[in-house]
């Protein structure tokens, strides 16, 4: 995917208009969406404080893309989502979160050529999608192993004294989504073909 070499700086006004100074010209958050498909990298100021609000931004234009009835993002998923802000892992997840979309977009090409074949389509696609999930989940176990033990300290979860009740459910949590990766995986391996 191309991308520009400068980001291109778009200032917003208090009136709420973009304004990308690039082409000297007024854009919308569709202009912009347009942008990040085509790969031009930009920030986004604001025009009066001069702070960077391109987070701000990009999710406003994830929520306007929903809004018009294109849901990416599945209910679970959002539930997920809400659950980890102020969790302890909650800094974990932005990481991890790119690191998965980094995986799906070098895969894209393999399961767009997948989809594109008339016939047994669905298998590559499914076989392709069922390995992206197998690397996200082992992925993240990795992750989730370091953040429950530090290395050198073997048997410290087991030695540490009582947790308040904040970290207790945040402990629950985490077990809980180990649980349901666990059992994610059992349904992909019973879902792949039998490699006999």
């Amino acid at each position: 995917m191309p991308s520009t070499p400068n980001p291109i700086t778009i200032k917003k006004y208090a009136n709420r208009r973009l304004y990308n100074t690039g082409t000297s010209t007024y854009v919308t958050l569709e202009d912009l969406a347009a942008m990040v498909k085509k790969g031009e990298d930009f920030h986004v100021v604001d025009a009066k404080s001069g702070d960077d609000i391109t987070h701000q931004v990009l999710t406003q234009i994830i929520f306007e893309q929903e809004n018009k009835g294109q849901n990416l993002l599945p209910i679970n998923f959002l539930r997920q989502l809400i659950r980890f802000y102020g969790d302890s892992v909650q800094s974990f997840v932005p990481k991890y979160l790119e690191l998965s979309m980094g995986a799906l977009t070098r895969d894209q090409d393999k399961m767009r050529a997948a989809m594109a074949t008339p016939f047994g389509a669905a298998a590559p696609f499914q076989s392709a999608v069922e390995e992206q999930m197998r690397t996200n989940m082992a992925m993240m176990e990795r992750a989730f192993r370091m953040f429950s033990v530090f290395p050198g300290q073997e048997g410290a979860a087991e030695a540490a004294p009582p947790q308040p009740a904040r970290e207790t459910k945040a402990s629950d949590d985490l077990e809980t989504l180990r649980r349901e990766m666990a059992e994610m995986r059992d349904r992909i391996d019973r879902m792949a073909p039998s490699k006999s």
